[in-house]
């Protein structure tokens, strides 16, 4: 989340774990083949089940290899600049190799120049016998100035394309969103219950460590706690990370690569708090954790369709499991 807002600026989307910013991430498009949320519409398998089939599963895909242009393709900003680094990295060099051969080709015509000029000053304390000789060096030396200055003309269009390049790619660096700062929220919804155990603020933004994430998450998570369902963001697969799991004894869950679908219920809560923030206004981080307690607030006391019982809100679905 930027750290500042005004009320007229579109929120961006960024990645909670890994600090990525997200621009305009097309809808998925789903081409008939399996993926692991699939394991879900089995409505006679028991939860547990399909939970533990569901992490083996995505576990499995996650191994399969990914590259920069999968990144760039699913709206990931820093798979985005690292593509253009390295295109501008290519254009430097490729630019550096031309300019290599041309100083060659430049240090060549200058030695040439200085024989020419030597050789036309010898030919002035000649005798005559010798003006057959100059005569042929002359005509040799028109043919090199002649090749010289079509030398010359050709790179000019080859300066125009690097020159074209160059402008594009700068206007591509250009297009990307610049944030000055970032405030990280960590997002922690009951998939049962859909209520909202916390939304904890990280003032380091994208510079929020695995630690940080395993400090607040042993605050917030309930002791009952079975399963935690994550992304693969490096925070949730660190050795900090790890070792929470092993400490609170529950089943850490990691969805398939590419398919936040698989976290439906998470990613639409996310969704919903950046719809009641696009009309808001913080100039800070206090001033939006204030408001993130107010959206606690109303979020888990109005009435959520996805509940197994629809027309109660979260809080009061979570009181009539209590009382069963």
């Amino acid at each position: 989340m930027p750290a500042t807002h005004a009320v007229s600026a579109k929120l961006p989307a960024v990645s909670g774990s890994s600090g990525r910013l997200i621009v305009e991430r097309p809808p998925s498009e789903d081409h008939g083949g399996a993926w692991p949320g699939r394991i879900f519409e089995n409505l006679e398998l028991p939860y547990e089940d399909a939970m533990l089939a569901f992490g083996a599963t995505a576990q499995e895909r996650a191994s399969q290899p990914t590259g920069l242009a999968d990144a760039a393709a699913n709206g990931s900003l820093a798979a985005e600049k690292r593509i253009l680094g390295r295109t501008e990295a290519q254009l430097r060099d490729a630019r550096r190799q031309v300019r290599a051969q041309r100083q060659l080709e430049d240090a060549a015509w200058q030695a040439a120049r200085v024989a020419h000029r030597a050789a036309a000053q010898a030919d002035q304390v000649r005798p005559k016998a010798a003006r057959l000789a100059k005569a042929a060096r002359t005509a040799q030396w028109r043919a090199r100035r002649d090749q010289r200055r079509a030398t010359l003309e050709a790179r000019q269009p080859d300066d125009a394309a690097w020159r074209q390049a160059r402008l594009e790619l700068r206007q591509r660096w250009s297009a990307l969103p610049v944030i000055s700062a970032w405030i990280a929220i960590l997002v922690i919804v009951d998939n049962c219950t859909r209520q909202c155990l916390g939304l904890p603020l990280f003032v380091a933004g994208p510079q929020v460590t695995a630690e940080m994430i395993v400090e607040a998450l042993r605050t917030l998570l309930p002791p009952e706690l079975q399963f935690l369902i994550t992304d693969r963001g490096t925070h949730f697969t660190a050795n900090a990370f790890q070792t929470l799991v092993l400490s609170e004894a529950f089943i850490h869950v990691l969805i398939a690569r590419h398919r936040p679908q698989s976290n439906g219920i998470a990613e639409r809560f996310v969704r919903t708090l950046k719809e009641w923030l696009a009309d808001k206004a913080w100039l800070d981080d206090p001033a939006l954790a204030v408001l993130l307690q107010q959206f606690l607030v109303e979020y888990g006391d109005r009435p959520h369709q996805g509940l197994a019982m629809p027309g109660l809100s979260p809080n009061e679905f979570a009181q009539r499991i209590w009382l069963m």
